[in-house]
């Protein structure tokens, strides 16, 4: 079993203070060395993002001249809408709708005519709109005052080489509204 080190042990109350005067001088210390760690990190963020801004940028606009292609050439490319996904030897680039959202406006008034109607199955327990519900039942959902379920197309473009997918929204298109 190895030995533990020896270590100081104060005295007196005068040596126990000093101790303490110390242990405050090295948390100094460590709070210093922290705080220009945080520093650093701080600025080397800032140059990061200042460095990703040009690609970011060039990002972009490749990403619109790649919509702007694949929109002009759809039918072609999607075999007139029966794919979405355009495969070539550097990647994928296509489009996809995102899941459909419901945005609520008024929900207390939602929820007096839902009950007024008996749509009960509209409503949670605790005094909520069901979204999911409204989401199963878009049309009678779309009857209801302040109710509007909308959904998105993106453009997707992912390079062969990395993991990521770049996502531009293209727009929205609205399933039913009131």
């Amino acid at each position: 079993m190895p030995k533990k080190a020896v270590v100081p042990v104060p005295k007196t109350l005068g040596e126990a203070a000093q101790f303490l005067a110390r242990i405050g001088r090295e948390q100094r210390a460590i709070d210093w060395i922290q705080s220009n760690l945080n520093t650093k990190v701080e600025e080397l963020k800032a140059k990061a993002m200042a460095d990703a801004k040009p690609h970011q940028e060039r990002i972009s606009e490749l990403m619109e001249g790649l919509f702007a292609y694949g929109e002009a050439h759809r039918d072609e490319l999607t075999d007139s809408g029966r794919r979405k996904t355009v495969e070539v030897p550097t990647g994928i680039f296509g489009w996809r709708m995102t899941p459909p959202a419901v945005s609520l406006r008024n929900v207390r008034s939602i929820l007096e005519y839902l009950e007024s109607l008996g749509l009960r199955r509209f409503i949670r327990i605790k005094k909520e709109v069901n979204k999911e519900a409204l989401l199963k039942e878009p049309e009678v959902a779309g009857t209801i005052k302040g109710v509007r379920i909308s959904q998105r197309e993106e453009f997707v473009a992912k390079p062969a080489e990395l993991e990521v997918e770049v996502v531009t929204p293209v727009g929205r298109r609205k399933k039913a509204s009131s």
